[in-house]
């Protein structure tokens, strides 16, 4: 009766917590982004930076916090199934719903530099954890390659605002509250969604590696899903492949980056082949996208039929 309850309880503290995620990360874009065009910040550093981050919160919030708690394999496999359920699921079902354009920049630059990042840290995590050095490593490269795409952005005169930067008109005190809800939202939800999955894998003897491939990547990725599949539905097919592309990029160099710089990284060797899987999915997504520069039903379905060969492989 007591494992029943607890097993009952800790999966309502899981929805709840990947709520308050979901919830907090939308009521922090809205505010941050109603602030920044209050101070007349450009709608591209809105998009590049607040928007971007702000889908890849939930990530960043359960992985860090993870780390933190020394709970290593939450904060590797979240990231690394997240990165592999952002392709082969939610661009896997978008381009199922209609064709996905895909960029020149996306196509050329953003998906080999995603592919390439994924195989360091595959190298950083072969020493058997990610550590401080690593992780500086990490977070240059991120502030490197958001600077480029800035520069990139405003050379070609371009505004690539996500089309969630357009936001809502906020008063300014309600926009500060929604930031502030936002955050404390997306950091309850972190602590609550970390416990919970931890609980959880004990009770079903599970490893926290297969739980952090799994069920905490879909609920951190849940931003992403929506976003994706509904602007998909709504004809603004070519905003989500730009979207969960970049979200990649700043999993790996934001998030596994300031963990490492909080605190060392264990790396199992067991992340060796999810690792490997990740940038396969991304040399698929290239595969499937340079024929028209589209991703079109036949990659999508492609991309699904990978996701469920990959979730046999971690389920033996």
């Amino acid at each position: 009766m007591g494992e029943a309850y607890t097993m009952v309880l800790s999966l309502f503290l899981l929805v709840l917590g990947f709520v308050l995620l979901v919830k907090g990360a939308d009521f922090f874009v809205d505010g941050a982004s109603a602030i920044a065009r209050r101070f007349g910040i450009p709608q591209l550093v809105i998009g590049l930076t607040i928007v971007a981050m702000g889908t890849s919160a939930p990530e960043a919030a359960v992985s860090i916090t993870a780390a933190v708690r020394g709970n290593a394999d939450i904060t590797i496999g979240n990231i690394v199934g997240s990165n592999i359920l952002n392709i082969l699921i939610i661009l896997g079902l978008s381009s199922v719903v209609a064709p996905l354009a895909v960029t020149v920049p996306t196509l050329f630059r953003d998906i080999p530099f995603m592919i390439g990042i994924t195989l360091l840290l595959l190298f950083q995590g072969t020493g058997g954890s990610v550590g401080f050095w690593e992780g500086m490593v990490l977070t240059l490269l991120f502030l490197a390659y958001l600077g480029y795409l800035l520069w990139a952005a405003q050379k070609d005169g371009k505004e690539l605002a996500a089309a969630s930067a357009e936001g809502k008109k906020l008063s300014l005190w309600t926009a500060l509250l929604g930031t502030a809800a936002g955050l404390v939202m997306i950091v309850v939800g972190s602590h609550t969604a970390v416990d919970a999955a931890t609980n959880l894998a004990r009770l079903f003897g599970m490893s926290e590696r297969f739980i952090g491939l799994t069920i905490v990547a879909l609920g951190t990725s849940l931003p992403e899903l929506f976003t994706s599949v509904s602007a998909a539905a709504k004809g603004n097919a070519e905003i989500a492949i730009g979207n969960i592309v970049g979200s990649n990029i700043f999993n790996i160099l934001f998030v596994v980056g300031v963990s490492a710089l909080i605190t060392p990284v264990p790396f199992s060797a067991e992340f060796y082949a999810d690792m490997w899987i990740a940038a396969a999915a991304g040399v698929l997504l290239l595969a499937c996208s340079v024929k028209g520069r589209k991703l079109g039903r036949r990659g999508g379905i492609a991309m699904l039929a990978g996701y469920v060969l990959y979730f046999v492989f971690i389920c033996l």
